[in-house]
């Protein structure tokens, strides 16, 4: 239902118009507010009866839904009926979402995700978003059209479901990827619920799992590649202009090969951005300056590895070289600090690789590695790297658990006073190394962030805050910057901006002990400084009208949403002339 939200200027609360009553209200979850109906609403909008007499507040329903909660026993339950509460009251799912932010947001993305994503036929609840397919490839435009809130959609996350997280190709199951990414846009940018629409892009699977399934509810295809992907895509692209004139497109979980030559055919024709690619770097990128500043030097003197050559590790490594120019470094000289380890070894001037031509740049050459004593005769390891190398920055994309084993850390910490080592492949049990063990193999020396969430690490007395590298830092807050000054397209420019927002919030720079991001309860603010600073780069690249720092605020303020019940009403018919 398309619905018209009215802020009340004097007491600045809001009131939304509705065009349906009775149990069609109660079943739509962007207006149903379930006891907290007042006996006023109840009565205008032909609820009586239809509810218990008791009329709640929105804290007691709020506490109602997290004890709830808690009486589950597994995160997936958790995660289910956390979906379930989203699919009746959307308002007050964002606020238990909020009011827990720390303690949910692995329920609602990652980790918890992946196994949603994994079963996600077999949990079937109610329909969310847009399932498309190449057989309607004709009528995407239609099929478009036919969303009742379709004016009202700012921001779109669409995935074809090929490299979900650490577990790669689901196919329909990708669809709970772009859902609870979404909820993260509302959680921690604040962007309206109504605002949002998550697309699966079924274009079949290779699964062989989810194809044998009788129970498998996607397209029941070998996954389409080549001209006729190519082809479906663009006319998705098309329709979301053509009919979402206003929506901001998140590419999300797209395989290697598909996202870097999506964004690229895209970004200066659409507004559109890959987080996987971009938003990684940046949230990396923050974590690395900061880093950088507690062993008192730049990012610019620092070797970097990275293992794991996929849109991940490959998108940071365009942020690291665009800051280490920033920091005075020549291209060239930035390219050649950067050195990209494959599941096959590092990636030298020699490789043939024709499927991966935006990898040749960080290619090492051949000549730079004569001389280096190898473990081996066959390809160059990452423990011959860090051996021969000694950089001081170590990161992983790899999706393979343990890979930064404590011969390779022991051997950073004995020349790098603070190593800096991220593992930051998700979900949980492909990451890298666990800081736990990273801290006992540098003596509580490294400097660490993981893409999942981890504990505190305590050691030697010291409680260590282990930083997530978390997307959910960036994206919501690049969205809302996008959306509250308009700019028309999104740039690295926009990315480096949010990345820097970031890396000043972090209590590092207040306290070298502390932790190199900030806690998750506070991303609501740290979007919002993202935002201005996204806005702000915008504006200067001339991608959106120039305003005044004061009007910025005020539009980046206007556009977030808080989750709190507004006054129902039914929306005043027009009278016609007899």
């Amino acid at each position: 239902m398309r619905i018209t939200r009215i802020r009340e200027t004097q007491s600045g609360e809001e009131t939304i118009e509705v065009e349906t009553v009775g149990r069609a209200l109660l079943n739509d979850p962007l207006v149903n507010k379930g006891l907290a109906f007042s006996e006023q609403e109840r009565g205008e909008l032909g609820l009586e009866g239809l509810l218990p007499p008791r009329v709640l507040t929105m804290e007691e329903e709020a506490a109602l839904a997290y004890e709830e909660y808690r009486q589950k026993t597994t995160d997936l339950e958790r995660h289910i009926y956390l979906t379930s509460l989203q699919n009746r009251n959307e308002t007050l799912f964002f606020r238990v979402l909020t009011d827990h932010l720390a303690e949910m947001m692995p329920i609602v993305y990652t980790p918890v995700v992946g196994a949603a994503v994994e079963g996600f036929s077999h949990s079937w609840r109610k329909a969310r978003g847009l399932f498309l397919t190449p057989a309607q490839q004709g009528r995407l435009g239609s099929i478009l059209r036919n969303l009742p809130n379709a004016e009202q959609v700012e921001a779109v996350v669409a995935t074809d479901g090929e490299a979900i997280l650490g577990i790669g190709d689901q196919g329909a199951g990708g669809m709970a990827i772009s859902v609870g990414k979404l909820a993260l846009y509302t959680a921690c940018g604040g962007i309206a619920p109504e605002a949002t629409l998550p697309v699966m892009l079924d274009v079949g699977t290779d699964n062989a799992e989810r194809l044998a399934d009788p129970l498998y509810l996607g397209w029941r295809h070998p996954r389409v590649r080549g001209p006729a992907y190519d082809d479906f895509l663009e006319a998705f692209v098309s329709a979301v202009q053509e009919t979402l004139p206003r929506a901001l497109l998140q590419f999300e979980d797209f395989g290697t090969l598909n996202a870097r030559a999506l964004l690229e055919r895209y970004r200066t024709r659409a507004r559109v951005f890959n987080d996987d690619i971009q938003g990684t770097g940046a949230v990396t990128l923050a974590s690395l300056i900061a880093a950088a500043a507690v062993t008192g030097s730049k990012l610019s003197a620092q070797e970097v590895v990275i293992f794991g050559a996929g849109s991940g590790g490959t998108g940071i490594a365009d942020q690291i070289v665009a800051q280490m120019v920033a920091e005075g470094l020549s291209p060239a000289q930035a390219f050649s600090r950067i050195w990209l380890v494959g599941r096959h070894g590092l990636m030298l001037s020699n490789m043939e690789e024709p499927k991966f031509p935006y990898r040749r740049k960080f290619y090492q050459p051949v000549e730079r590695v004569k001389g280096w004593k190898l473990g081996g005769n066959g390809p160059i390891t990452l423990a011959d790297v860090v051996r021969n190398l000694r950089p001081g920055v170590l990161i992983g994309t790899s999706a393979i658990a343990g890979a930064f084993s404590e011969q390779i850390v022991r051997a950073m910490a004995s020349y790098a006073q603070r190593p800096i080592v991220f593992p930051l492949s998700n979900p949980t049990t492909k990451a890298e190394a666990t800081p736990r063990d990273l801290l006992a193999w540098t003596e509580g020396r490294a400097l660490v962030a993981t893409g999942s969430p981890f504990p505190d690490v305590t050691y030697a007395g010291r409680r260590i805050r282990i930083s997530q590298c978390n997307n959910s830092f960036i994206f919501p807050g690049v969205a809302l910057g996008v959306l509250a000054c308009g700019a028309g397209r999104v740039s690295d420019g926009m990315f480096m901006a949010a990345a820097a927002a970031l890396a000043e919030c972090s209590p590092s720079r207040r306290d070298a002990e502390a932790a190199l991001l900030p806690p998750v309860e506070e991303v609501r603010q740290v979007s919002r400084q993202v935002a201005l600073a996204v806005a702000s780069q915008a504006q200067r690249e001339g991608l959106a009208l120039k305003t005044s720092a004061e009007e910025l605020e005020k539009a980046v303020e206007a556009k977030m949403w808080t989750p709190r019940y507004a006054r129902i009403r039914l929306k005043p018919r027009i009278k016609t002339q007899a």
